[in-house]
């Protein structure tokens, strides 16, 4: 059974940072391309930050240069350092893992950033 479980999340003031971590279990982790996304009160999920097993990344040009998105195969977990957060940034963060035709989603972590 694949699960993924996020932390980190938590309440933090513009400018500030967080670091969220996502545990895979269950899954052959390092064949998956592993992303974060965010929802925001609504607003439709959005695709943050993506990276393949091979380690290459992608930013979606609102975080490029603020978020930092990494992965370590051997504990079998994402990451997302979040720098100089903004308001606008508020949002619950997803977890997604995708390998061919299957993809799974994690519970979410609540990031809100104070102004």
């Amino acid at each position: 059974q694949v699960q993924l479980v996020e932390s980190g999340g938590g309440l933090v003031q513009a400018g500030g940072s967080l670091r969220l971590s996502c545990a895979a279990s269950g899954m052959l982790f390092r064949l998956y391309t592993m992303a974060w996304y965010r929802q925001a009160p609504g607003k439709q999920r959005e695709l943050v930050a993506s990276i393949t097993g091979g380690g290459v990344t992608d930013y979606a040009a609102s975080v490029k240069g603020r978020f930092t998105i990494s992965r370590d195969n051997a504990k079998n977990t994402v990451y997302l350092q979040m720098n100089t957060l903004k308001p606008e940034d508020t949002a619950v963060y997803y977890c997604h893992g995708k390998v061919l035709n299957a993809n799974y989603w994690g519970q979410g972590t609540q990031v809100t950033v104070s102004s």
